[in-house]
């Protein structure tokens, strides 16, 4: 299963519509326009009126709309405005907890982020991924956090949050679908935290982060992206299994099949 490079994902407010085309022009892999947790309650109507007016106004790259979620206020119309614009081509679902959740968006015709926010949600996790329509799955770290029980920012919640991200990994091998997108990170003034955070993520096997600022674009993107050391010995592995039959040696290394499959995963990553 093949799909667009979503290493970086641009959350911007739905009720901030001057900032969508800033998004779109910075070097984000996607922008995901927010009506929930972005947008105050008696902002959304208005928030989600201002969207439809730009989607409907505005050429430029498509856009992901994290939607409310299913049985919260605002849920059916953010649903129709993304139904309407074709420019709309994925939907984020938050506090995603069972596939009725995900088959009530199905209709909508666009790709659909389960987002994971509960220990329901977590328990729910394979029949969710089965749902066809799903393209990968994500989570929210914080309202997980919250509804876990457990303080943020802690060794012992970074534990249970590499658990979660685990399920997430399985399932979604399991159900055949594209590598998950790891939560936001809070900061984004320092670089090299930044970075290390994507590059733990990456070795978790996650495809991307859920940025916050554009600030978190370029090391979040280097985080994801294989070390160039790590590409040149790929194209090596390459170059001597096309030459070469059955197993064989690269700088030392025995190469068989999982090796040749693991060199070019790195080179599809590197682009």
């Amino acid at each position: 299963m093949t799909g667009r490079d979503l290493k970086t994902m641009l959350f911007v407010p739905a009720s901030r519509p001057e900032r969508i085309p800033k998004a779109i022009a910075s070097n984000a892999g996607v922008v995901i326009v927010d009506l929930e947790d972005a947008v105050p309650a008696d902002a959304k109507d208005s928030a989600r009126q201002a969207l439809d007016v730009f989607l409907s106004s505005h050429e430029g790259a498509p856009v992901y709309v994290r939607i409310n979620a299913r049985g919260a206020a605002g849920f059916e119309e953010d649903l129709a405005l993304c139904t309407r614009h074709a420019k709309v081509i994925g939907i984020m679902l938050p506090k995603a907890e069972s596939a009725d959740d995900i088959l009530a968006v199905v209709s909508a015709g666009k790709a659909i982020i389960p987002l994971i926010e509960s220990a329901i949600g977590l328990v729910a996790l394979n029949e969710i991924a089965a749902v066809p329509g799903v393209e990968r799955l994500s989570y929210g770290g914080l309202d997980l956090s919250d509804d876990l029980g457990i303080e943020g920012n802690t060794e012992g919640a970074e534990t249970v949050m590499d658990q979660c991200r685990y399920q997430l990994l399985i399932s979604s091998r399991a159900a055949g679908l594209l590598a998950p997108i790891d939560t936001v990170f809070p900061v984004f003034d320092d670089e090299d935290a930044v970075l290390g955070r994507a590059r733990r993520a990456r070795n978790m096997g996650f495809a991307g982060m859920l940025c916050i600022h554009p600030k978190q674009i370029a090391p979040v993107q280097a985080g994801f992206s294989p070390d160039p050391e790590q590409v040149a010995w790929a194209y090596k592995v390459m170059k001597a299994a096309r030459s070469g039959d059955g197993a064989f040696k690269v700088d030392g290394q025995m190469v068989d099949a999982p090796v040749i499959a693991m060199a070019r995963t790195i080179i599809e990553r590197a682009g």
